[in-house]
């Protein structure tokens, strides 16, 4: 008998819940009051280790390139380089600042978002949750991958589900 196929790949995205379950536990509140924190949403077993590689305090642990990458959210000092780096769009750093969270988070769409800017946040699926504030911008050229990445404040509920953004219609136009 075949194995069943995970949820996540047959949808296309992975849940919040399920999340918890392939990191093992998500940091707590007090560590994400403290400093950003990265996240995997890596669920899948491939070989790939920039994350590991480029993390300058050890804080990805991998034991095998083919194992899922492991934060040691203490250790994290939040310097965003595994977002910047990996190539699967599969890292995130998220902060709790007050009663805003900010989430670090790759962008592949054009125009890139500029810094101060209200946009749309989006959840896994693309559904539309909220409104944020785009608080930092690293363009592709100043980046250590290939992929822009954005810092956007959002409502502290939505940090869990806020994995993307855009720019509302009308917006970026000039």
């Amino acid at each position: 008998m075949a194995a069943e196929i995970p949820r996540y790949l047959r949808e296309g995205y992975i849940t919040p819940e399920e999340l918890e379950k392939y990191l093992g536990k998500l940091p707590s509140d007090e560590r994400l009051r403290k400093r950003p924190v990265a996240i995997p949403e890596c669920p899948q077993q491939i070989p790939c280790t920039p994350c590991k590689e480029i993390c300058p305090v050890d804080a990805v642990s991998m034991p095998t390139p083919n194992d899922l990458p492991v934060v040691d959210y203490d250790k994290c000092v939040g310097c965003s380089l595994c977002v910047q780096i990996c190539p699967g769009l599969a890292f995130f750093m998220m902060h709790y600042v007050g009663e805003k969270a900010r989430i670090t988070l790759p962008h592949e769409l054009l125009p890139l978002p500029k810094k101060g800017e209200e946009v749309i946040l989006l959840n896994r699926v693309g559904e539309e949750v909220g409104r944020g504030r785009v608080i930092l911008v690293i363009p592709r050229e100043k980046s250590k991958g290939d992929t822009p990445i954005l810092t956007v404040e959002v409502p502290i509920e939505l940090a869990w589900d806020v994995r993307a953004v855009r720019i509302p219609e009308g917006d970026g136009d000039e």
